[in-house]
């Protein structure tokens, strides 16, 4: 039996395919997930073809057994048989270590990516307008044309009926254009000129008491996403903390990142498999489930992230058709406020993340077993 061409076969495609988590970031966990399934059905052929060839050793070994008559003959192939058995328990090990090697360390990966678009996604939320931005937009009296009106409305306003709101009142927009009209009802503008006015400002107040509520509700279901992705960004970080913990790493997931410190996990999980494989009975056990169940808790995040992005996307779907909604966009667009313009760019650029940079892990059925188990579709 020859075996060890294939032994070198396996060491390099694990050389050449085991790549270091530092230098995936440009990655999709998507990629990583194809790489996973790759890999694992490699790693399974290669030993399946040695399994093989010794089980075909042991049926020829069970044959002699069955016509062997000397003493001695019979001693000698049992001998041959418990070392084939050993060698296949070996290979066994062998082949779960590895297959655990590259489980773990793609869900490393994973981790490492997911972690960076959390981060980015945080960046973006924070970006995005802010109350005082949606203010100046949906409140007219922010508007110079609004103001200049309101000057020459007190100038010209009539002194006995004219009205001055409190400090209070005064910062509620619609009791603040109640009173603006009112005034100038009253004032002593003449037709003419109060007809010129209200021209100067008709599409600014069309369009802020329009679309007041609604730019309100962007900000605040703004808000509730990027409250929603700080969830995401601390759950991600006790996930990794869970899934480095059997192998003895106790940096955070921050310091990692920042230290760039990944190759050192690497190095301790060959540690751990080293440890693993000389390892037996309970303890062996023990290990082995201490080394899968942080890759059943990735598999939960994924899905949390998942539906999380599935959300904000649903979300800037739903501002897209808000901001587009204002009836009179075409003949007041020389009037609408820059601000407004860049809103509506900057959603559909976040359309476009969600899609493309955000967008969900493809876990379907089989993938799941893969993460889970080791098992490959193909096998």
């Amino acid at each position: 039996m020859c075996t060890k061409p294939i032994s070198l076969l396996l060491l390099f495609l694990l050389l050449g395919n085991t790549i270091a988590v530092s230098k995936t970031i440009e990655k999709t966990p998507n990629q990583i997930l194809s790489e996973l399934r790759i890999e694992i059905y490699r790693i399974n052929a290669k030993y399946s073809k040695i399994l093989e060839q010794l089980n075909l050793e042991l049926f020829e070994i069970n044959k002699e057994l069955l016509i062997a008559i000397a003493l001695d003959q019979k001693v000698e192939l049992l001998l041959r048989k418990d070392r084939v058995n050993t060698e296949m328990q070996l290979l066994k090990k062998q082949n779960d270590n590895e297959v655990s090697k590259v489980r773990y360390l793609k869900g490393l990966q994973i981790i490492k990516i997911l972690y960076e678009k959390v981060l980015s996604l945080d960046h973006h939320f924070a970006s995005v307008r802010t109350l005082n931005e949606i203010n100046k937009i949906s409140n007219p009296t922010q508007y110079p044309e609004y103001t200049k009106l309101k000057e020459i409305i007190a100038n010209k306003k009539d002194k006995k009926s004219g009205i001055d709101l409190t400090s209070v009142l005064g910062t509620n927009t619609i009791v603040s254009v109640v009173q603006t009209f009112t005034n100038m009802m009253g004032s002593n503008l003449t037709k003419e000129e109060k007809e010129k006015e209200l021209a100067n400002v008709e599409c600014i107040l069309d369009f802020t008491l329009s679309m007041q509520n609604d730019l309100n509700t962007i900000y605040f279901e703004t808000a509730f996403l990027q409250t929603s992705n700080e969830k995401i960004k601390q759950d991600i970080e006790l996930l990794f903390k869970d899934y480095t913990k059997p192998i003895g790493y106790i940096a955070s997931l921050e310091n990692c990142r920042t230290n760039d410190d990944w190759e050192t996990i690497t190095q301790k999980t060959e540690e751990y498999l080293t440890k693993m494989k000389t390892a037996t009975g309970n303890t062996r056990y023990k290990m082995q489930v201490n080394m899968e169940f942080p890759i059943d808790r990735l598999l939960q995040f994924i899905t949390q992230y998942n539906n999380f992005i599935d959300q904000g996307g649903k979300f800037y779907e739903k501002f897209k058709i808000i901001l587009n909604s204002y009836e009179n966009q075409k003949q007041c667009e020389t009037k609408l406020p820059p601000e407004y313009k860049k809103l509506k760019a900057d959603i559909d650029i976040a359309i476009d993340k969600f899609k493309l940079a955000y967008k969900p892990v493809e876990v379907n059925g089989s993938k799941m077993k893969e993460i889970l188990y080791g098992l490959n579709e193909f096998e």
